[in-house]
């Protein structure tokens, strides 16, 4: 079996509730709890669907629902329990005693938000908008020779970019020969090592 048609099929009020009907479903549901919201139109006497129910009585007729703006106090705990929780209602609402989620969100939207900018604040992020982005520098100090010395690191705001030869690490100017030993050297060197070690011989004799 399929589920019973909303009030869309069953030609049920769309509406905007008068007062009668909300007498009626504040008095069924105080005398017979919420229960099964899909069957309660029709044993209060409600030509309502359960949704509607529903909303009419967690938004506007349970007890202990708060009305107008928010407090100071209301607001920074909102603050604080978006940065943590995000966009999600119903668990900010449950940390908010008499707002329903629904009235967060909307008072969100339209107060909210407005002022985190207003002071510079990212509503989505918590977080400052035009806080300075750090950038590197890398700088290299001659010293008195004219020779590379020190590197000094550092840290600025970030800034127009700079170009890449400005960066670049100086050109080391270096003439560097390199020969291997030749077979021919390397024999009258030792050729001339044996000479001189066989005329000190002799002349110790």
């Amino acid at each position: 079996m399929g589920r019973s048609p909303c009030c869309e099929k069953e030609h049920n009020n769309k509406g905007a509730w008068t007062k009668e009907e909300d007498e009626r479903l504040a008095e069924y549901i105080r005398g017979h709890g919420e229960g099964c919201w899909r069957s309660l139109p029709k044993a209060a006497g409600l030509l309502r669907c359960g949704k509607s129910c529903r909303l009419r009585w967690i938004n506007y007729l349970r007890p202990g629902l708060k009305r107008g703006n928010f407090t100071a106090a209301e607001e920074e705990l909102v603050v604080k329990l978006h940065g943590h929780f995000g966009n999600k209602w119903s668990l900010i609402a449950r940390r908010l005693p008499g707002r329903t989620d629904n009235e967060i969100k909307n008072y969100w939207n339209t107060h909210m938000r407005r002022k985190l900018l207003d002071r510079g604040i990212d509503p989505a992020t918590h977080r400052p908008i035009h806080a300075p982005a750090l950038d590197f520098t890398v700088s290299l100090s001659k010293s008195e020779d004219g020779q590379n010395g020190k590197v000094a690191i550092g840290s600025r705001e970030q800034g127009p970019r700079r170009s890449h030869d400005e960066f670049r690490c100086p050109d080391l100017n270096l003439d560097l020969c390199l020969s291997s030993p030749s077979t021919a050297t390397t024999a009258d060197a030792f050729a001339g090592r044996k000479s001189g070690f066989l005329k000190s011989k002799i002349e110790s004799n």
